[in-house]
């Protein structure tokens, strides 16, 4: 492809003096324009952003591009090649999770310094998408920080069935520094005053279709919106507006949940609607009566009914007026 380049890059070096590489392509338009910065797979098995870039590539035309494209489909091989969403403690017991790190730190943990290596090209960019998958349990969605207008646009435009805005720092409550999120890539990246976005698309581990034509969507979307591609935006989902208010209803102990609801993701609730019951197996005690913990819209439920206490059950994100 005329105007396409893939260079590798080391973005760590190992104990044994192996070199942590990945692939960095770049798409440089036949006219000017700004710069999108999109990676995948910083959870390594969040595989369907992998696939969505991929695609991406070979339906690009270079000559109808306006401005330059550097995209990253496996920004974290030591997860990616793990199957897993963060590494082993022997290799960054501090920082186990990237997207927890950025901008990153070329003298710090491994996952600072890879972070710290990605950074020199994202930290270029005009835009920014960092293509993350959930689980088949949670609905499709996209995150932009709360308050960021030029994000917000970037989320609308990449579409799906929910957009969620994210409070940061003083303005979110206390789980949001306890849970690091404030190392968060898009988070650095629009602290920075760089638009940023992060579609959760569904499904991990398996390449789903859907998934990854909504991705795929998404992004030449987001090239329209830039007009760094011709056309306008196309449908991509019925967007609904809420905020990621961070919460989440958690087990209270380990056990056995049996959803006994027939809501599934999507679906508006109400706080205090039944949800299921977690049982001990052994004894068939009941160790807590799910309910919703808010009004608005079911985004997560878990299906996976052998659960740990503090694990996540559902989550409901609050609808907005406007």
């Amino acid at each position: 492809m005329e105007g396409h380049t893939a260079e590798r890059i080391t973005l760590a070096r190992l104990p044994s003096g192996v070199e942590l590489e990945t692939t960095v392509h770049t798409y440089d338009g036949a006219d000017d324009g700004p710069t999108l910065y999109v990676q995948a797979a910083q959870h390594g098995r969040e595989i369907n952003g992998s696939e969505v870039l991929r695609r991406f590539h070979e339906e690009l035309d270079t000559e109808h591009l306006a401005g330059r494209i550097v995209a990253v489909p496996v920004a974290d091989p030591l997860t990616f090649d793990r199957v897993s969403y963060t590494t082993p403690e022997q290799l960054d017991s501090i920082n186990p999770n990237m997207n927890r790190v950025w901008p990153g730190d070329e003298d710090g943990t491994l996952h600072e310094r890879m972070a710290a290596a990605l950074w020199e090209y994202a930290s270029e960019a005009d835009a920014i998408v960092d293509l993350h998958t959930g689980s088949r349990d949670m609905l499709t969605h996209v995150v932009f920080m709360e308050g960021d207008r030029e994000s917000r646009a970037l989320a609308e435009a990449f579409g799906t069935d929910l957009l969620l805005s994210e409070q940061a720092g003083d303005d979110a409550d206390v789980e949001w520094e306890e849970r690091d999120f404030g190392g968060k890539f898009r988070v650095a990246a629009t602290r920075e005053g760089i638009p940023s976005i992060t579609p959760e698309l569904a499904h991990n581990k398996e390449i789903v279709e859907s998934a990854v034509e909504t991705g795929l969507t998404g992004v030449v979307n987001v090239c329209r919106h830039l007009d760094m591609l011709p056309s306008a935006p196309v449908e991509n989902g019925d967007p609904v507006l809420a905020r990621n208010h961070l919460g989440r209803v958690d087990a209270a102990d380990s056990g056995l949940f049996v959803v006994e609801s027939g809501h599934e993701i999507g679906d508006s609730v109400e706080a205090g609607e039944r949800v299921g019951t977690l049982y001990d197996p052994a004894t068939y005690e009941i160790r807590q009566e799910v309910e919703t913990d808010r009004d608005g819209i079911l985004y997560s439920l878990t299906r996976e009914s052998t659960v740990c206490g503090g694990g996540k059950l559902l989550s409901v994100a609050l609808l907005r007026e406007e």
